[in-house]
């Protein structure tokens, strides 16, 4: 059955109600496990459009799951949305947006759903920018069951899911003993020392990463005073790269770092995870594909290639657990980079919403297509479990 005008229909007629919730909410910018009004804005929508809102949601207070079931069987199609803001520049990442895409193409396809059979769910998964609330609903198994999810990403053009790395961020804690630094040197050990040693270890095995391969760190904490020899010191950093059979091996090598720094150095380490644990993005291809068609469908005139992924999302967690994209679309007519006041502003233009609806109408045909056409879903599911190698 062609969708494509009903879809169109549905879509015009909850664009006011769209621009609203993303309106609203980038004038409310909200830090993460805090986006209370997010939240309640994206509930009161779906709950008004007939979804069954779960809030909290995998012992999160700002996550929901707002669920609506056919009477007709058919697959469970999950859509992500965020809502959390940064500090200091508010929606500067465009999750306002991005939201409201997710909760309206959800809103859309439960539209049609009663006549095409299946479950749509849409997912609110709070914190993406600190330390991600997909992680601990994928950790809690709330997307067991989920056939296909998908999301997109405000930016300043349109592009194919692609990949992201994953990320490790681990922190680095070193107990010496203090002692006066001139007058009785003999009797410290110096746990600056131990972090600096660390830095020098990390700068050696640099020589021989994989391209792909990230770390990057910060001393946050070195000593007080110069004359007394630091008996605590605090480094935290970043591990990235591109496949988790990699980053494992690099997340051990340094780690082997500094347990060396320490060793050299007559002090101990203490190493810690000091936010969640990301995976890589794993695009599902045949998703991917049939989706960039569908916005060409809607009047997108071009859909670029997958950029490399450098950046770290937590989506990357859900793409281990189901079949999964998450493609960029534009919000902008010009250049414009996110995590700036500028994208913030960008996010709430006509152009933006236009392209919102676009999006939203996207995602609902391509949701129909793995409906209506199981071998599409068989294909999708395939090509998910040849690449986690099930």
């Amino acid at each position: 059955m062609n969708h494509f005008d009903q879809v169109a229909k549905l879509a015009q007629d909850l664009q006011p109600e769209l621009v609203a919730l993303s309106t609203s909410i980038h004038d409310h910018p909200e830090m993460g496990h805090q986006e209370t009004f997010a939240a309640d804005a994206h509930c009161a929508l779906l709950e008004k459009y007939g979804f069954t809102v779960e809030r909290p949601f995998c012992g999160l207070p700002t996550a929901f799951k707002a669920t609506y079931s056919s009477q007709k069987p058919g697959p469970t199609i999950g859509f992500l949305a965020e809502y959390d803001a940064l500090p200091g520049i508010g929606h500067g990442c465009g999750h306002n947006i991005l939201g409201a895409t997710s909760t309206g193409s959800g809103i859309v396809l439960r539209e049609m759903i009663d006549q095409l059979g299946g479950t749509v769910i849409v997912f609110g998964t709070p914190a993406e920018e600190t330390d991600g609330g997909k992680v601990a609903i994928v950790n809690a198994g709330g997307f067991d069951g989920v056939d296909v999810a998908m999301m997109a990403h405000p930016s300043d053009k349109y592009y194919k899911s692609g990949t992201s790395l994953g990320i490790v961020p681990l922190r680095f804690e070193f107990f010496g003993q203090t002692a006066h630094a001139a007058a009785a040197p003999e009797k410290g050990a110096n746990a600056l020392h131990g972090v600096i040693s660390l830095f020098n270890n990390i700068a050696a095995l640099r020589e021989h990463f994989q391209s792909d391969a990230r770390v990057h760190g910060v001393i946050l904490d070195g000593g007080k005073a110069a004359n007394v020899v630091p008996d605590y010191t605090r480094a935290d950093f970043y591990v990235r790269a591109a496949t988790k059979p990699y980053l494992n091996k690099l997340v051990e090598q340094v780690k082997n770092c500094a347990q060396a720094a320490a060793l050299s150095n007559g002090v101990t380490v203490k190493i810690s995870n000091f936010e969640a644990i990301y995976d890589n993005m794993v695009t599902n291809e045949t998703l991917s594909n049939q989706f960039t068609q569908r916005l060409l469908d809607c009047g997108v005139p071009e859909v670029i290639a997958a950029r490399p992924g450098s950046g770290s999302s937590d989506a990357g967690n859900v793409s281990q657990v189901c079949p999964m994209i998450h493609p960029h679309f534009a919000i902008s007519q010009e250049a414009c980079n996110s995590h700036t006041v500028e994208f913030a502003a960008a996010s709430v233009t006509d152009f933006a919403n236009e392209q919102m609806a676009k999006t939203v109408r996207a995602f609902a045909l391509t949701a129909a297509d793995i409906i209506e056409n199981p071998q599409l879903l068989a294909d999708i599911t395939a090509e998910f479990r040849q690449t986690m190698g099930l």
